[in-house]
C-alpha cells in the first residue's frame, strides 16, 4: 500500500499556513512582532546547527594525542569514531518519540543540554568515560539534527529552501571550526581535555536563544507540540524509503571521504599538510553552496540539482581513482560539489511531507535508517583497501554508491508527498 501523492512542489505561499494567516489578519504591530520573532528563530536555528558537528570533528585532529594520553588501543579509537554514527541512527528514530512526550521546544532544549553535558563529561576521566561522554553528546546531536528540520518545515513554510540553506551552512561551518580550531585550542589551553570540553561553550547561547525564540506568543508556528503524535507509519511508503536510501547513501559518501581522503592523497604523494588543507576545502566549499543551492532547488525542482551535483562528484571520484596526484585540487573541488547534495537531502525531507507530524516521521526514518546505512561505509572502504592492498576496489565501490545515489535522489526529488 502506498501513501504517495503526486503534487507540484510547493514551499508555501503568502497568506497560507500559520505564518500567512498571521500576516494577513494582523495589524502592523503584530506583523512586526511576527517578523522579529521569525528572525530570532532563524538565529536560534543557526546557533543550534553550529553546535551539531564540532563534538565530532574536534576529535580527529587530536585522536593520536588522546590515545597516547589514555593508553588506549586502535580498536578503542575505531569505536570512538563509530559511536557517533550509531547514535545518529538511534537518535533519529527516537527523536519523534521525545518530541511527542516533551514537546518540540523542550526536546531541542534537552538535546542541547545532552550535548553540552557529554562534551564536558567525556574529558574528566579515562577511555570509557570518553566513550560515554561521546555517546551522550552524539545522542543530543541526533535529537536536534532530526527535529530542527521539522521546525524549519513548520515555522518557515514559505522559506524552506532558504532556512535549510542557513541551517546546512551553519552545520558545515561548525564542522570546519571543530576541525581547524581544536589543535590551536589544545596548544593554548594546555592539552586535549580543555580543548574538547571548550566546545560546550557554544551550547549555552544556542539554548538561551532557542528558549527565548520559541517562547509562548513569539510565533504561532513555533510551538509544535504534537510533531511526534502517533499516527500512520511511513514504513510502507516507497517514497519514504527512497528518501531514506538517498539520505543514507549521500551520508555514506560523506563519512568515507572525511575519514579517508587525506590517507588516499598521502599515498598518492600529496604531503600531509596539503592533504589536510584539501580536506578543509571540502567543508569550506559547502558554506556558499548550502546558502545558494537549496532556495533555488526548492523553487525550480530538486531532481536536476541532485543529478548535476552527483555528476560532479562522480568526476571527482574518477579523477582520484585514475590520477589522484595529477590535479588533486580539481578532484577535491568536484568531490566537494558532489558532497554538497547533503543540503538538498534535508530540503527533500522538508518538501516531501505535508504536515509537521509527517515531517517528523520522515526525518526520523530517513536519518535513523539512513545513518545505519552510512555507518557501514568507512568500515567497508577500509576493509576493501586492506584486502586488495590498493585503492582501486574501494573507489569502484564509492563510484557504484554515488551512481545509485544519483538515480535514487532523482526519484526522491520528484514532486510527491509521502
Amino acid at each position: 500500500m502506498s501513501f504517495e501523492r503526486h503534487v507540484p512542489d510547493q514551499v508555501g505561499a503568502p497568506g497560507s499556513g500559520p505564518e500567512g494567516e498571521d500576516a494577513a489578519g494582523s495589524g502592523p504591530q503584530d506583523r512586526g512582532a511576527a517578523l522579529s520573532g521569525g528572525v530570532l528563530l532563524a538565529v536560534a536555528v543557526a546557533l543550534t546547527a553550529l553546535n551539531l558537528r564540532p563534538a565530532i570533528t574536534s576529535v580527529g585532529p587530536l585522536l593520536d594525542e588522546v590515545r597516547d594520553s589514555l593508553g588506549a588501543s586502535a580498536t578503542w579509537a575505531g569505536l570512538l569514531t563509530t559511536v557517533p554514527v550509531l547514535c545518529f541512527a538511534a537518535g533519529g528514530l527516537a527523536a519523534p518519540v521525545l518530541a511527542r512526550r516533551a514537546g518540540m521546544r523542550a526536546a531541542v532544549g534537552i538535546a542541547l543540554g545532552l550535548l553540552a553535558c557529554g562534551l564536558v563529561s567525556r574529558v574528566v576521566d579515562g577511555p570509557f568515560t570518553v566513550l560515554g561522554g561521546t555517546l551522550l553528546a552524539a545522542i543530543g546531536i541526533a535529537f536536534a539534527g532530526t527535529l530542527v528540520p521539522v521546525m524549519i518545515r513548520n515555522s518557515f513554510p514559505v522559506r524552506i529552501g532558504m532556512m535549510t540553506g542557513i541551517y546546512t551552512a551553519a552545520l558545515q561551518g561548525g564542522a570546519t571550526l571543530g576541525f581547524a580550531l581544536t589543535p590551536p585550542l589544545a596548544a593554548g589551553l594546555g592539552g586535549w581535555r580543555p580543548a574538547l570540553a571548550g566546545w560546550a561553550v557554544l551550547a549555552a547561547p544556542a539554548l538561551v536563544v532557542w528558549l527565548v525564540a520559541t517562547g509562548r506568543g513569539r510565533l504561532h508556528a513555533v510551538t509544535v507540540e504534537n510533531v511526534g503524535k502517533p499516527g500512520r507509519s511511513l514504513l510502507r511508503s516507497p517514497l519514504a524509503w527512497t528518501i531514506t536510501v538517498f539520505f543514507g547513501l549521500q551520508s555514506l559518501l560523506g563519512f568515507v571521504v572525511m575519514g579517508w581522503l587525506p590517507q588516499v592523497l598521502m599515498d598518492a604523494g600529496v604531503s600531509r599538510g596539503d592533504s589536510g588543507l584539501l580536506l578543509s576545502l571540502l567543508s569550506v566549499m559547502a558554506l556558499p553552496i548550502s546558502l545558494v543551492v537549496p532556495p533555488l532547488a526548492a523553487r525550480r525542482g530538486l531532481s536536476g540539482w541532485i543529478v548535476g551535483l552527483g555528476v560532479c562528484g562522480l568526476a571527482g571520484l574518477f579523477g582520484l581513482l585514475l590520477a589522484p596526484s595529477a590535479v588533486p585540487l580539481l578532484w577535491t573541488v568536484l568531490l566537494g560539489l558532489g558532497m554538497s547534495v547533503f543540503s538538498l537531502a534535508l530540503v527533500t525531507i522538508a518538501l516531501r511531507a505535508r504536515t509537521a507530524q509527517d515531517t517528523a516521521r520522515l526525518s526520523g526514518m530517513a536519518q535513523g535508517f539512513g545513518y545505519l546505512i552510512a555507518g557501514a561505509g568507512p568500515f567497508l572502504f577500509g576493509m576493501l583497501h586492506d584486502v586488495t592492498g590498493d585503492w582501486t576496489v574501494p573507489f569502484v565501490m564509492l563510484i557504484g554508491v554515488l551512481t545509485v545515489q544519483i538515480v535514487v535522489g532523482a526519484f526522491a526529488g520528484r514532486p510527491r508527498y509521502v
